[in-house]
């Protein structure tokens, strides 16, 4: 093809012997063309042999913004009022050794039903099935351009929660209180938000993914949880701290320094060759070990970066070996249903030797308000 943009693309489908895929805008689109369409009514799909050149089906109204990517095959524009058919079918004319592809891997996760049956109708005799997993992998090691990205995302995060924190008292609201760490993040350089914020206090911060309440004003002894991040240049933070409004009980106390010791553990256990599976057991036994065993909802992390949640996942029967430049969440939490919840969310990236954390925001407890 010539193309080096492809190169791991391409080398991944002879790894795991595809014919061809499929795939919309989204994060593996602009891994490779390092910009992103939205998903809409009007498909755009690329089609990838394992060998010969790649087509574009694109509408005609994204042509002046496709046109600089360069891309390297035909590409096949379409109008509204024609419909998208016809381009279906002049690509799948420029690509005839595909009629009865045996392996014709789709982004299932990304890619629509009406997209799927398009390919379908186009190219009937093919065998298509899911390799989101595989075209994923492209992006599974970052590179250090990636890393400097998620980085100034996580530094943006940071400083805003902090000048966040400036501004919270008893008596506002978690809807205000979001709204003043939205409003900080852009102050601070973001260019998007990475996900909707989690700002839960009291009893809504034992819901792990809790929405703001209008109608709630924190109260002195809350939690107060936050889950945010800022995005740059599509790269997305994921952060979570927990904080005490005013004072903190013992109990409560005992209850957060619990999470924060399977925090530590996680990230003490991380290095290229171990498995998620150990990372997640290492930390689910610290929790597991504790008085609060019975308030463990979920796994260890997630992988990160175009994608707030992607590969790698940090859980039990993940056997999968980490490598150097693998991006991963490490947050455990605790959540006593009705009374109050603790999260602790670093984004690390794997090393040879160990781990790198990434964020540098204090997780050792702190009274706020």
């Amino acid at each position: 093809m010539g193309d080096q943009r492809f190169d791991p693309l391409l080398e991944m489908m002879q790894r795991e012997g595809l014919e061809a895929v499929a795939f919309v805008p989204g994060a593996n689109f602009r891994r490779i063309f390092i910009r992103d369409f939205h998903l809409m009514e009007r498909p755009l799909v690329i089609i990838v042999p394992v060998e010969g050149e790649p087509v574009a089906i694109v509408p005609a109204l994204e042509m002046a913004s496709f046109e600089p990517l360069k891309f390297p095959g035909p590409v096949f524009a379409w109008r509204d009022e024609e419909g998208y058919a016809a381009a279906f079918e002049r690509a799948a004319a420029a690509l005839p050794r595909l009629a009865s592809a045996k392996t014709f891997g789709l982004e299932a996760q990304r890619m629509r039903a009406f997209e799927h049956m398009a390919l379908q109708r186009v190219f009937p005799e093919a065998g298509f099935t899911d390799a989101h997993g595989a075209i994923s992998s492209i992006r599974l090691r970052k590179t250090a351009d990636e890393i400097a990205k998620l980085k100034e995302a996580i530094r943006i995060s940071e400083a805003a929660l902090e000048a966040t924190l400036g501004e919270v008292r008893e008596g506002l609201t978690e809807r205000e209180v979001e709204s003043i760490l939205v409003r900080q993040m852009f102050a601070h350089g973001a260019h998007g938000l990475a996900f909707e914020p989690i700002v839960a206090a009291g009893d809504n911060s034992a819901q792990p993914h809790a929405q703001a309440r209008a109608d709630y004003r924190i109260r002195r002894g809350d939690a107060l949880l936050f889950d945010f991040g800022a995005s740059y240049e599509g790269y997305n933070a994921d952060i979570t701290r927990t904080f005490f409004v005013g004072e903190v009980s013992e109990h409560d106390r005992a209850f957060y320094d619990t999470v924060l010791a399977a925090n530590e553990r996680g990230k003490a256990v991380t290095r290229a060759g171990v498995s998620a599976n150990h990372v997640d057991d290492a930390v689910q036994k610290v929790l597991e070990g504790s008085q609060f065993a019975a308030f463990i909802r979920h796994k260890t992390g997630h992988g990160l970066g175009l994608d707030v949640h992607e590969a790698p996942q940090i859980m039990r029967g993940n056997d999968a070996v980490l490598e150097a430049g693998m991006v991963f969440t490490v947050e455990p939490g605790l959540y006593r249903h009705g009374e109050c919840g603790v999260r602790i969310e670093d984004d690390v990236v794997v090393t040879e030797d160990g781990v790198e954390c990434l964020t540098s925001f204090p997780r050792e407890l702190r009274i706020v308000g």
